[in-house]
C-alpha cells in the first residue's frame, strides 16, 4: 500500500533561531572580508610607494653628502678662493 500522509513538523524554535544566527554571522563575516579587501592596497601600489620612498631617501642622502663635501672643501681651501 501507499505511504501514510503526515503533516510536516516544523523545527523547534531554538533550531530556527540557531540557523538564523548562523546566517547573520556568515553575512557579517562576508562584509568584514569585503571591507578588508577594500582597505588592503594591491601589491603593485605598495611596491610603487616603497620605490618612491626609497628614491626620496636616495635624493636626501645625495644632498647630505654634497653638503658635507662642501663643508670639507671650505675648511681645506683658503677663504680667498670662496665667492
Amino acid at each position: 500500500m501507499g505511504h501514510e500522509w503526515r503533516p510536516k513538523q516544523e523545527k523547534p524554535g531554538w533550531q530556527k533561531q540557531k540557523q538564523e544566527e548562523a546566517k547573520e554571522e556568515a553575512g557579517k563575516r562576508r562584509e568584514e572580508k569585503a571591507e578588508k579587501q577594500k582597505k588592503k592596497k594591491p601589491k603593485r601600489e605598495r611596491m610603487i610607494e616603497v620605490k618612491r620612498v626609497a628614491e626620496e631617501w636616495e635624493i636626501w642622502d645625495e644632498e647630505e653628502e654634497v653638503a658635507k663635501s662642501e663643508a670639507e672643501v671650505k675648511k681645506l681651501v683658503p677663504e680667498q678662493f670662496h665667492k
